[in-house]
């Protein structure tokens, strides 16, 4: 079955922002199990499918498109994204190519900004939207150039920076030369020194109707010398049912490849994305996920501004959803632990166990014999998972990750096994199980 393919444009300022088509229903593709391989040495890094800070913390990506090469002077909007409670920011940037370049100066100055608000900075090159299709895009490889040119103003910067290479690198057309090119690009980063996590988008708009990005992922995080690469959807029209979003990002988890929702909005001219089930599927997979855009939106896609005229103060129907919904922001955002950030976003640990003590920030390599309890900050705190990390009482054994109370008689509540289990009424957890997460 199909969709008409349709295409639209998403503008600011008399600019494109990204262009999005639909379109196929997608036709489903193997990519093959990614390869577990050493984690880089430093900074944010892939191992398993899974993104982690140089400490070994997990880090799901809670974050804000802005789009800075458009308006470079609303510099309070990485702040003000990150007191609505982001844990990182996407900085749409020009490499020089279709709008004025952003420069080395300025580059530092948006990582700095984004470190003195405590957000990871994914800094990404816009002038690629489109390519082979659009005649005023640029390719993937112009793109790579232009993070080499600049590439002083990320060495050192590997625990706060992602380098996404290129915003929807391909139209409806030529796509499938995706695969080769960002490899190169990918190959092209590395033998320059550029050891940042990188992140790639997919073609199609940046929604992958054709699978391209779905069936090569696994070749192009090996051509990665660094096995440190992150894949990008964009979710819009394509994705439009919880039947297409939970079987994409399904496929990626399943297959240990690490993917991020890098865009997505709740309304779209190409169809009507699901944003409910865009926002809780990526909840219960631990996948990242970066809402478009905090304000600049024109040529009557205004609907995606998350606040009206840059002003924090004013929040959207789509922003009031994002940030306060279920499953939005305010609900699931954790600061980075390089920041001193933990559940909740707040303090220096991890989190808070069911038991009152503080989670360990470093696992189970702050516990020496075992035993789930652990030693940090001159503290006592809680190996996550372990035999330690258990509730104070009440009617429950605590709350899951996930926002589902423990089960309190373990596996005797869970006759089929699959982790969920049934108590007072409700669904609950079984500590320890494939749904413990």
């Amino acid at each position: 079955m199909t969709k008409s393919p349709r295409r639209t444009w998403l503008t600011a300022a008399g600019s494109a922002l990204a262009g999005v088509a639909g379109l196929l229903l997608p036709v489903f593709g193997t990519a093959g199990t990614a390869q577990a391989a050493p984690a880089a040495e430093s900074g944010i890094h892939v191992s398993n499918g899974r993104i982690y800070e140089a400490n070994g913390n997990e880090f799901v990506m809670r974050g804000v498109n802005h789009a800075h090469t458009w308006y470079p002077t609303e510099t309070g909007a990485v702040a003000d994204i990150a007191a609505k409670g982001a844990n990182t920011v996407r900085v749409v940037l020009s490499s020089g190519d279709r709008w004025t370049e952003t420069s080395t100066s300025q580059v530092s100055s948006i990582i700095g900004d984004c470190k003195a608000n405590k957000v990871i900075c994914v800094l990404e090159v816009h002038d690629t939207t489109g390519y082979g299709e659009d005649g005023a895009a640029a390719t993937l490889d112009q793109a790579a150039d232009y993070w080499v040119g600049i590439r002083s103003a990320l060495q050192g910067q590997e625990d706060y920076v992602i380098v996404n290479i290129g915003n929807e690198p391909y139209g409806n057309s030529g796509y499938t030369a995706w695969t080769a090119a960002t490899k190169n690009a990918v190959v092209k980063l590395r033998n320059a020194g550029i050891a940042n996590a990188l992140m790639v988008d997919a073609p199609n708009w940046g929604q992958d109707w054709s699978n391209t990005m779905r069936s090569n992922a696994a070749s192009v995080f090996a051509a990665d010398p660094r096995r440190n690469t992150i894949f990008s959807i964009h979710m819009y029209g394509v994705y439009d049912t919880a039947a297409e979003v939970q079987d994409y990002l399904n496929h990626f988890v399943a297959n240990r490849l690490p993917i991020v929702v890098g865009e997505f909005g709740d309304h779209h001219s190409d169809g009507d994305p699901d944003e409910n089930a865009i926002m809780a599927t990526a909840r219960s997979l631990r996948v990242g996920y970066l809402g478009w855009s905090w304000s600049g939106n024109g040529s009557g896609v205004e609907y995606l501004d998350m606040v009206n005229g840059f002003d924090a103060g004013s929040l959207t129907p789509w922003g009031n959803r994002f940030f306060n919904g279920a499953d939005g922001i305010a609900a699931t955002s954790t600061r980075a632990t390089v920041f001193g950030g933990g559940s909740g976003g707040g303090g220096d640990t991890g989190g808070t166990a069911p038991n009152g003590y503080p989670y360990c920030v470093n696992g189970s390599s702050s516990d020496p014999d075992g035993d789930g309890w652990g030693w940090e900050n001159q503290r006592s705190c809680v190996v996550r998972g372990s035999a330690a990390d258990t509730g104070s009482g009440g009617n429950t054994g605590g709350t899951a990750p996930n926002g589902y109370p423990y089960c309190v008689n373990g596996s005797s509540s869970d006759p089929d096994g699959d982790g969920w289990g049934w108590e007072n009424q409700r669904s609950c957890v079984v500590r320890g199980s494939a749904a413990d997460r």
